[in-house]
């Protein structure tokens, strides 16, 4: 339009240009015609020609809009009774998604009236959307099949029968809409996530990768989305080689932290394909860099397990490598506890336990502590008291998709299909305060205090390892059997049992054995100068 009114005005200034100029030179104008002159000034003969040339333009313009007058009335009204439909059909579309069945049904029809199908493509949308509603699934799904058969609506067409397909249940035809989809049209996110989340649920790692580089190409995802797909799917795919090519499951975890530097699971997986090969540097210096992002228990577990043959020491000592990797961390203080337990070095245990208490008063720490406290001490009532400490502390961080908890990652969710599901977090919601009183937890000051006073330790025992129940079980079996009299040759017992009371029978020799201070022969005791106790790991779980 502004270059149209430029033109005009440009037009208007050279027109009164060349008028000035001709009245500036004043002329006659002599046309000889049939032997007659005709004379004027020159100025006068312009203006008649320019006239005269408007005159025949208007005359031209008047005899088309006759003759054109029908063809025009009728375009008229075809214009009108498109708009006509087109608003019939955007009315019916709003009442689609209103839910109002009955409206869009009803502007459904009036636009096929108006409006020709072939032509508008959204008429069987709208009708189909109108019997979905109507809870008319049959015919939903043979309008949504007649898209599927057009070029100009075949995408719309999959889409509802994919929808349709997974409301049904039935997955294998799902799968074929969404895949049908995406090779059509890879630039689709709902058909490329849809198919890339059934190829990784059944392992085909290959394909789900190669099409997760044609949405990258396409600019389906966004570049950190794809880099972080590609990682889970690599990962995925090395640990299945694991086990029979660890080269192959190396490459493919090496170039997924390549992609993902702080994806624990690559790391591990990468680490263990080198163990495998004899890479113990390498693998080392892979975990050491997981932890300093992210410090796990199961790379803190790969690192301190790394060589079968180490000592418990040599394994407390890459412990403490940790640690000081990542120093004030709870998983950092664990790691050290659990390998100072192994080695038996229990002050250094129960230190770095309550640290990690203090630090984050959850289930693993207290455990930790229970674990200790049976190793050192074997005080069964202080072993309880950190077993119900645990009982109501916060749960341990887990793998977790769509509340499905895992004691490994997964690539993709069990519950949803959903690929790259899985969290490192707690599992549920802690509750507030235990159920039996309604309080919150106890902190680790607390617990340290309520903790019930280590029992004495005979001195009289060899085995300084404070055993009380088996000992005190001993003494309460040797107080009921009272021994017999020693014989005449026999040197006296340091302790003479005491004299029956009158009335009272004397047992025989032969009624009960004589107890000298040993434990009795009761397979439920064991003597704890000759059998070490075995040790047990407690778990709540």
């Amino acid at each position: 339009m502004l270059i149209r009114l430029v033109a005009f005005a440009l037009f208007v200034l050279a027109l009164a240009y060349g008028f000035s100029w001709l009245a500036d030179r004043p002329g006659d104008l002599s046309l000889i015609w049939e032997g007659q002159i005709y004379q004027t000034k020159l100025i006068v003969a312009a203006s008649a020609i320019i006239a005269l040339i408007a005159a025949v333009m208007l005359v031209w313009w008047f005899v088309r809009l006759i003759w054109t007058s029908p063809h025009s009335v009728t375009r008229y009204f075809r214009a009108r009774k498109r708009d006509r439909g087109y608003q019939a059909l955007s009315t019916g579309l709003i009442a689609a998604g209103a839910g109002n069945a009955l409206l869009a049904r009803k502007m459904a029809a009036r636009s096929r009236g108006l409006i020709r199908a072939d032509q508008e493509p959204l008429i069987n949308l709208l009708e189909a959307q109108a019997a979905l509603i109507e809870g008319r699934h049959d015919e939903a799904r043979a309008k949504f099949e007649a898209m599927a058969n057009d070029p100009e609506t075949r995408e719309l067409g999959l889409r509802g029968l994919y929808l349709e397909a997974r409301r049904l249940g039935a997955n294998e035809a799902a799968r074929q809409y969404a895949e049908k989809a995406a090779d059509n049209a890879p630039y689709l996110p709902w058909a490329a996530q849809a198919t890339l989340e059934y190829r990784s649920q059944a392992g085909r790692w290959d394909d789900a990768i190669r099409l997760l580089e044609q949405q990258k190409a396409a600019r389906v995802v966004e570049k950190a989305e794809a880099n972080r797909l590609h990682a889970v799917l690599l990962t995925a795919r090395a640990g299945e080689k694991l086990e029979g090519n660890p080269a192959g499951a190396r490459d493919d975890a090496l170039q997924a932290l390549k992609l993902a530097a702080d994806f624990i699971p690559a790391a591990l997986i990468a680490a263990k394909a080198l163990f495998r090969e004899g890479g113990l540097r390498k693998a080392a210096s892979i975990l050491e860099q997981a932890w300093k992002s992210a410090p796990h228990p199961e790379i803190g577990q790969a690192y301190v397990r790394a060589r079968s043959g180490d000592s418990t020491l040599d394994r407390l000592k890459r412990a403490e490598r940790l640690e000081a990797l990542r120093p004030n961390n709870v998983e950092s203080l664990l790691v050290v506890a659990q390998a100072a337990l192994d080695a038996q070095e229990f002050a250094k245990a129960r230190a770095k336990a309550e640290a990690a208490a203090r630090m984050q008063p959850r289930e693993a720490a207290f455990l930790l502590l229970a674990d200790i406290e049976e190793a050192e001490t074997g005080d069964q009532g202080r072993v309880r008291h950190w077993l119900a400490q645990a009982l109501k502390a916060p749960r341990d961080p887990a793998w977790v998709a769509d509340g499905f908890v895992s004691d490994k990652w997964l690539p993709v969710s069990p519950v949803t299909g959903r690929l790259d599901a899985f969290e490192w977090k707690a599992p549920f919601g802690q509750i507030e305060g235990p159920l039996e009183d309604g309080t919150a937890p106890a902190a680790i000051e607390t617990a340290l205090k309520t903790l019930p006073p280590l029992r004495d330790v005979r001195p009289e025992s060899p085995v300084n390892d404070h055993r009380i129940i088996e000992l005190e079980r001993a003494a309460t079996i040797a107080e009921a059997v009272r021994p017999a009299p020693a014989p005449a040759n026999q040197k006296p017992a340091k302790q003479r049992p005491a004299e029956p009371a009158a009335g009272d029978k004397a047992p025989a020799p032969n009624d009960a054995k004589p107890f000298f201070g040993g434990l009795p022969d009761d397979p439920g005791v064991r003597d704890p100068r000759t059998e070490p106790e075995p040790r047990t790991r407690l778990r709540l779980f």
